[in-house]
């Protein structure tokens, strides 16, 4: 993955650059996905747990993980479908868990729900200790991908699902180029325009450095998860990855 260097010195993709747009992201996000990706994620939550595999009624709770967390939109939609659930949001951006903190008094769940600082690369957790993590439009910010693949198959018990929900080039020769234009030039200008803030022309190019598919399927295989299914969303500009750890 490229890494862009901002003028004023925070890397692209990095907890700083996010701080500076996390009072808008949220908007941001629902005008240039068309609120799409409010659909993508609650089809993640949804594919959290196998329905053959939910964790036994003799449990008190369980709890999952969601790295990358942002503003704790797919925390707190953890927290609504399973109300079993302890979550522990994880983000390098302090302005964005300080909105994600405000939704979640809003929301009543701070007793549910803890959102802290810190990196995919070194998750600050014990071995197995997640029934459950996923991982939301965040793995395409990781600079070593495979070492945070390889955190979350680590901090998941064994059999354990592990989801990644990520954006990529679209597909489709019909569609796919309108989607591509959308991409490249609408989002970071559109970006740039609402938020002020010319971090959106990363986001374009991050997308267009992210490895295809069946290239990044094969490394979440590197990293000891079995790729169960993987889903196309959008003509091909986000895909659902489903995987489990080995038991």
């Amino acid at each position: 993955m490229t890494i862009e260097t901002n003028p004023d010195g925070g890397r692209g993709g990095s907890g700083a650059m996010f701080d500076r747009i996390a009072p808008r992201y949220d908007l941001l996000n629902r005008i240039m996905s068309f609120g799409l990706d409010r659909s993508w994620r609650r089809l993640l939550v949804k594919n959290l747990f196998e329905a053959t595999r939910e964790p036994p009624s003799e449990r008190t709770h369980w709890d999952v993980l969601d790295v990358a967390t942002g503003t704790a939109d797919v925390a707190i939609a953890i927290a609504r479908a399973y109300p079993k659930a302890r979550v522990v949001g994880l983000d390098p951006s302090l302005e964005m868990l300080s909105v994600g903190h405000t939704k979640l008094a809003k929301e009543g769940l701070t007793r549910r729900v803890s959102l802290q600082e810190g990196s995919a690369e070194a998750l600050p957790f014990k071995d197995a200790e997640f029934a459950a993590s996923c991982i939301s439009f965040g793995i395409r910010n990781v600079p070593d991908r495979l070492q945070g693949l390889r955190e979350l198959a680590r901090v998941t018990e064994p059999g354990g699902r592990v989801l990644v929900l990520e954006l990529n080039e679209p597909e489709g020769r019909f569609i796919g180029p309108m989607a591509k234009f959308h991409v490249h030039h609408v989002v970071p200008r559109l970006g740039a325009w609402l938020s002020g803030a010319k971090e959106y022309r990363y986001l374009q190019e991050s997308i267009a450095a992210f490895p295809t598919p069946s290239a990044f399927a094969a490394l979440m295989e590197a990293a000891r998860l079995t790729v169960e299914s993987r889903l196309p969303l959008a003509f091909g500009s986000a895909h659902l990855y489903i995987a489990r750890t080995q038991d």
